[in-house]
């Protein structure tokens, strides 16, 4: 309750109606509750987890009794099938072996037979001599023991001895096989072989751009020329030095895109002179976008030649945005721009908002229009790359974005062109709009003339044949402060529809006011109750009229359709009447 007073206390708002106060008490109630309810969860499931736990340690005491008394039953019966087998050897044994077995086991038993007549005849030793017969035969039990307890090593130590043999042999089959393709590929790409290797070794060699291309040209191995006497050159192979292609520098555009070099058809206008390898980056410590800026004008432009697909109409960026970077932006606008306070066309990659998405929008008078999202997993990469050709292509429809020669996306044109002869601007931002840097490097700009490139079905492009009208009954207030959470967000929402309640008729004004944003949409009854709190709410907020989106387009064509069917008339959509 403390907070909504504080709250109260710091801002403008209205005194509190007793049903608003009573609902900030419940909500306060609700959020009591919810705490206390969670910390009894959290009591209950460390309870929980506490007998789980004796639990556990009680089984694992009961497995490990369990385990030791299996370990001693398996050690008797491992001696007994022992014994077994020793038994099955000796039967099978041959008959001279079980004829010495058993002599040697009659003279045993004559010699003790001879120790216990001499032991009866009155030697005074005859009871040490059973005692010592004990003994011995106490000292064989053992020995068997401990010669079965090595049988069983022996026998241990021989199968790691053959799982490590049969490892050290794959192991040397498999650095065989090795050996030979790299034995097959040596002679596939050497002087003697058929050739098929060479492109693979170019390219191998092209994918390192700090080697140079005498360095490559030096390091190809290419074939001598037959001479005329011999087979006349009908095997010879195509020449590695004809199909030579070294891959493009980071700061030059393809060779096949003619960027790169002043012509009738265009020119280079950064760098104006001198190499590309440098480029242009924000200042690190900028402090607004126009700070450190890169602006360049974009001569020669005329509309009316635009529409016919002729004269300037295509501009080509060759950039590097490193990994790190997480965003960058570029903006076109009209020459009476007044400081970019109007844009025609807004291009922003960024790269960790929403899981990566490229806004396209327009600014007229400095509100942002209803920007067109991308996401960037279906574009090609732009971050982390050596470097990237970006290409923007004026056309009667509207602004055609090309990112390494796909079609990715159209910005429709929002605002009239300049229908006169002139220079547009182009800008490179320092930092965003709330003074955060950017980060990428610019290599090159082009400006001049290239056929159509969007041919073809272009519906499955993002941003083609979106409405773009403005919506009758909503507004659009910018300008507000930035809010963060929820009880923000209900102030603020609470606060407008007292301000905007006698235009929104009986059910009161629609308010919808996002999260972490500066501006709210506020949709009315009527667009007549629109227009007239556009008029009088103008000097206590900033508003203008929200775009319709093609959500809401669509859903208005398909309702005016049914309604025709239903009707049976042709009735066109109009927004005068409600």
């Amino acid at each position: 309750m403390s907070q909504f007073n504080e709250l109260n206390n710091t801002s403008s708002l209205l005194p509190y109606t007793p049903e608003e106060q009573y609902l900030f008490d419940l909500y306060e109630t609700v959020k009591r509750y919810e705490k206390d309810a969670a910390r009894a969860i959290s009591r209950k499931a460390q309870a929980r987890i506490s007998a789980a736990h004796e639990k556990y340690e009680e089984e694992m005491r009961q497995q490990g009794a369990t385990i030791g008394r299996d370990e001693e039953n398996d050690e008797e019966q491992d001696f007994d099938m022992e014994s077994k087998n020793e038994n099955a050897m000796e039967d099978e044994m041959g008959t001279d072996t079980v004829r010495s077995s058993t002599s040697v086991v009659k003279q045993k038993g004559r010699k003790r037979k001879r120790e216990k007549v001499e032991g009866s005849d009155g030697e005074p030793n005859s009871s040490e001599s059973l005692e010592d017969d004990s003994d011995r035969e106490d000292e064989e039990k053992q020995r068997e023991k401990d010669e079965n307890a090595k049988a069983r090593r022996e026998r241990k130590i021989a199968r790691l001895r053959e799982e490590t043999d049969r490892a050290r042999q794959k192991a040397m089959l498999e650095e065989e096989e090795a050996r030979k393709e790299e034995e097959l590929r040596r002679k596939l790409l050497g002087p003697d072989g058929d050739g098929n290797g060479d492109d693979n070794q170019m390219d191998d060699m092209y994918d390192n751009e700090k080697q140079t291309m005498e360095d490559i040209v030096k390091s190809v191995s290419i074939r001598k020329r037959p001479t005329d006497s011999g087979d006349n050159g009908r095997n010879q192979g195509p020449s590695l030095i004809d199909n030579l292609d070294v891959s493009t520098p980071p700061h030059d555009f393809s060779k096949k895109l003619g960027m790169n070099r002043a012509s009738i058809t265009g020119r280079v206008l950064f760098p104006e002179s001198g190499p590309a390898t440098d480029g242009w980056c924000p200042p690190v410590n900028a402090s607004f976008s126009e700070e450190g800026c890169l602006e360049l004008s974009l001569p020669d432009f005329d509309s009316s030649l635009v529409d016919m697909g002729q004269g300037n109409n295509t501009l080509g960026i060759r950039f590097s945005a490193p990994q790190e970077s997480k965003r960058f932006s570029i903006n076109i606008a009209a020459p009476d721009h007044q400081n970019y306070h109007s844009v025609l066309f807004h291009f922003n990659p960024r790269q960790h908002q929403r899981g990566g998405q490229l806004v396209i929008n327009d600014k007229k008078e400095g509100t942002w229009g209803q920007g067109i999202n991308i996401p960037l997993s279906t574009l090609p990469l732009m971050f982390g790359q050596k470097a990237c050709t970006l290409i923007f292509q004026i056309n009667r429809d509207g602004f055609d974005v090309f990112i390494e020669g796909k079609h990715c996306a159209r910005l429709e044109h929002r605002s009239p062109l300049p229908s006169k002869k002139c220079s547009l601007q182009l800008q490179f931002p320092s930092t965003d709009d709330y003074n955060n840097p950017e980060n990428w490097i610019v290599y090159k700009v082009w400006w001049g003339h290239k056929e159509i490139m969007g041919k073809g079905d272009l519906s499955v492009v993002a941003g083609v044949n979106t409405f773009d009208a403005l919506h009758p009954r909503k507004l659009f207030v910018s300008g507000l402060a930035k809010i963060f959470t929820e009880q923000e967000v209900d102030l603020r929402r609470a606060e407008l529809e007292r301000a905007f309640k006698k235009y929104g008729g009986a059910q009161g004004a629609v308010v919808v006011v996002p999260t972490n944003s500066t501006f709210a949409f506020v949709e009315l009854e009527t667009d007549r109750q629109a227009s007239q709190a556009l008029t009088e709410m103008a000097g206590r907020y900033t508003l203008s009229r929200a775009r319709r989106s093609k959500h809401e387009a669509l859903l208005e064509k398909r309702a005016m359709a049914e309604f025709s069917v239903s009707d049976g008339s042709n009735i066109k959509g109009s927004t005068d009447w409600d």
